[in-house]
Formats: C-alpha cells, sequence, structure tokens
C-alpha cells in the first residue's frame, strides 16, 4: 500500500486501485480491443517496483480473454506485492470491506457490479490458507464474505468462520452458510421447502459414472432416479460441461469429452412452457425481500441469457420487460411462501438463485449462491426497461448495508 503521513496523525495506507472487474468487463461485453491498455499496464507490472494493480487488471482481462493460465499466474503475482484492492467512490461514503478468495470469477461475489455507482468505498482483502490477515486493515463500517461455495475456497471459510464471530464490525453473508450451498448441500437444504421443486444433487465419481454407463439396472437405487439425467463437473457453473444424458450409452461419450473426476448429476425436469418455451429467472434475495434480475426464454432446455437470442428477439425483451415490470404484483407474491421459506434457510443476506416453474405452478429451483453475476451492461437502447430495475437491486443492496452499518454490533476500532 501506499503511505500517506500527514503532520503527526497516524499513518493512513492507501490500497492499490485496479480498473477493476465491472469496467473490464464492460469493456469486453463493448467489444473493446485490449491491445493498447494490455500494454500500458505491462509496462507498469514490469516496473520496478511493480504495480500490482496493473497485475491484477491482466489477470482480470486474461480471464476476459479466455487465458486462464495466464490469469491464475498474473493474479497470484500480483497477491504476492499487495493483499488488499480498492474500488473507491466519489465521495466519502460507506466503506465496505469484502473477504475475498483467489481464483476465477466464480470465486467469489461479483460486488464490483453492484456497488460500481454506489456511495461505497469497497475495498477487497484477499485470504488463503496459511495467510494471516494483513495488517492494518482499513477502516471500514461493514464488512462482507465474498467468497463463494466452490470446493477450492472450503478451507477459506472455515478459516474466517473461526475469525469473524468476534469481528468488531457487522459481517454480511455468514461464511459457514455460504460453505453449504454445494449443489448437494443446497439440495439437502432447501428441497422440502413447501413451493419448491429442488430436483436432487447427486455427487458422484468418475468410475461410478463410468459404471453407470455399462449397467444402469439398479441406477434408481445407486443415485435415487434413472434417465434423463443432467450431468456437470463439480464447481463447473455457466454451463460449462453440462449435458443432458438420455441412456446409458451416452455416459461413455460424455465422459471422453470431460477429465474431470467427480461430477453432479440431477434427474431432468422439463420446465417448458404450454407455448414450448423454457424460461429461465434469476432473482437476488437482499435482506429476505426477492428482486428479478433477469429473464431469458429459449426453446432449448440449457439456457444461458447470452446464448437465449434476447438481443435478437423483440419479442423477447419485451417479455422480460414484463416480467421485471410486474414481479412485485405477480412473480414475488406467487410464489411469496416458496422465496420466503428458501430466504430463511439459506440465512444469508445477500443470496442469488436462477430458477423457472414447473408446469404445476411450483418454483423450480437450480442454483443457489453468493456469486452469480448481477449487473448492468446491456445496450439501453435494446434494453430500456434494465437500468431502472438495476438500479433499483443497486440501491437495495447499497440499503443492506448501510442499515447492516447502523444496527449490528457497536462500533469499534478494527
Amino acid at each position: 500500500m501506499t503511505i500517506i503521513r500527514t503532520g503527526n496523525e497516524n499513518a493512513t495506507e492507501i490500497p492499490p486501485v485496479p480498473i477493476g472487474l465491472a469496467r473490464l468487463s464492460k469493456l469486453a461485453f463493448d467489444g473493446c480491443d485490449f491491445a493498447p491498455l494490455v500494454e500500458e499496464l505491462s509496462a507498469r507490472a514490469l516496473a520496478v517496483p511493480p504495480d500490482p494493480a496493473a497485475l491484477m487488471d491482466l489477470s482480470t482481462i486474461a480471464q476476459l480473454t479466455g487465458r486462464r493460465d495466464d490469469r491464475a499466474m498474473l493474479q497470484m503475482g500480483a497477491l504476492s506485492i499487495e493483499r488488499i484492492y480498492r474500488q473507491p467512490s466519489a465521495q466519502d461514503g460507506l466503506r465496505l470491506l469484502a473477504f475475498m478468495a483467489p481464483g476465477d470469477f466464480l470465486a467469489n461475489t461479483p460486488l464490483e457490479f453492484m456497488l460500481q455507482d454506489a456511495n461505497v468505498t469497497l475495498d477487497m482483502v484477499y485470504v488463503a490458507p496459511g495467510w494471516p490477515l494483513p495488517h492494518p486493515l482499513p477502516a471500514h463500517d461493514v464488512a462482507i464474505v465474498a467468497a463463494t461455495e466452490l470446493a477450492d475456497n472450503r478451507a477459506v471459510l472455515d478459516q474466517l468462520a473461526m475469525l469473524l464471530p468476534t469481528w468488531p464490525r457487522p459481517v454480511l453473508n455468514a461464511p459457514e452458510r455460504i460453505a453449504r450451498l454445494t449443489r448437494d448441500g443446497a439440495w439437502a437444504l432447501l428441497h422440502a421447502v413447501p413451493g419448491v421443486v429442488y430436483p436432487a444433487n447427486v455427487r458422484i465419481g468418475r468410475a461410478p459414472l463410468a459404471a453407470l454407463g455399462i449397467d444402469a439396472t439398479n441406477i434408481a437405487e445407486i443415485i435415487g432416479f434413472g434417465f434423463p439425467m443432467i450431468v456437470r463437473p463439480v464447481d463447473s457453473h455457466a454451463g460449462h460441461g453440462l449435458a443432458l444424458v438420455t441412456e446409458p450409452s451416452a455416459i461413455e461419450a460424455y465422459l471422453n469429452d470431460h477429465a474431470a473426476c467427480e461430477f453432479f448429476v440431477a434427474p431432468f425436469a422439463d420446465y417448458r412452457g404450454a407455448d414450448g418455451f423454457y424460461r429461465k429467472y434469476r432473482v437476488a434475495i437482499i435482506d429476505g425481500r426477492p428482486y428479478a434480475c433477469h429473464m431469458a426464454m429459449s426453446r432449448h432446455w440449457m439456457i444461458h441469457y447470452l446464448n437465449a437470442g434476447m438481443m435478437e428477439s423483440a419479442e423477447k425483451r419485451a417479455e422480460e420487460a414484463r416480467f421485471m415490470a410486474e414481479f412485485d404484483r405477480d412473480f414475488a407474491p406467487r410464489h411469496g411462501a416458496a422465496l420466503a421459506g428458501l430466504a430463511e434457510r439459506i440465512g444469508l443476506d445477500y443470496v442469488t438463485m436462477d430458477c423457472a416453474e414447473t408446469r404445476d405452478g411450483r418454483l423450480l429451483v437450480f442454483e443457489v449462491g453468493n456469486g452469480m453475476i448481477v449487473h448492468a451492461m446491456d445496450p439501453p437502447a435494446l434494453f430500456p426497461y434494465k437500468a431502472p430495475q438495476m438500479r433499483k437491486v443497486f440501491a437495495a443492496f447499497e440499503a443492506m448495508l448501510r442499515n447492516a452499518s447502523a444496527t449490528r454490533r457497536p462500533a469499534a476500532a478494527a
């Protein structure tokens, strides 16, 4: 950190300030040529002393451009120099400390998207097993655990669970509750909530899965269901490695394409509407209240916003606009008991879920966690309804932080 001294005051440490995930993601989303920026950042990273903020930005660009190995190397280079990074606010606003885990975009809550225009200074401290917390930490009004439930984060979450009960500031998103939200853990926690359909997620090793491809006679006894089933590698997200397997013979071909050692399997739930479209919703629960984040629709069961053709279809965008406009008087009250039950059982201050509706009107939950991206990057000319809704979500998130800082745990020196 840079140390600033003024007169006889105590030293104030200013963490490095990268361009950051949100702004770099927007540049990538808009098709920006990163070459000039990479050249500038590389010069700063190779300077003496090297600039850790430049290394962190180069790591983010590497991830955005598909160079995952470079991403990890550059990030660890940055963290070997500095463990705290700042996204400042325009004014002297609320001070938020986020406990982060090293890793890619799935490793942490993407807070920068939520706080880009907020009057909140975000300080991100990276925690890893065997690393003591940096000292001193930046002064803060409230803290949040950003690390997600990934297997690589488990030791970080365990470490934070031991540390944070006596933390002198309010802390949001308890790490032990985040750790429960693996795919199989979330199913165990939530499948019995009234009004919710949560397909079983069973963790299975590569060899047992391959064996089912040879002899599936007792498949229902082994995993609890049969074909068709969804298969994905453990800790995969955003559809990576996700496949619909309709018969035993397809398992061998699937495994030939995926080298993972462990997988999750789940029964396939056909959630098509009467018009033949699948619809998937992203909902954030902030301080116990649900908020619409996006809706995508497709004739294919595996929906992701970018592959659903939302930019190409005015009709699909019109339906998403209606979903957002009517959410508080339609979707939210219709699934009110289910959403309230989920929020209570999950027990996090901020959590997101991908969900749908079954043909009989229940809430079909695919995934819950604190790592899903909620953003406002879509072009306003095509999505004029998005920005107002995202401002509502982001305002609720900021209000949650302010309420927590004012009502939980008396202030004390951190």
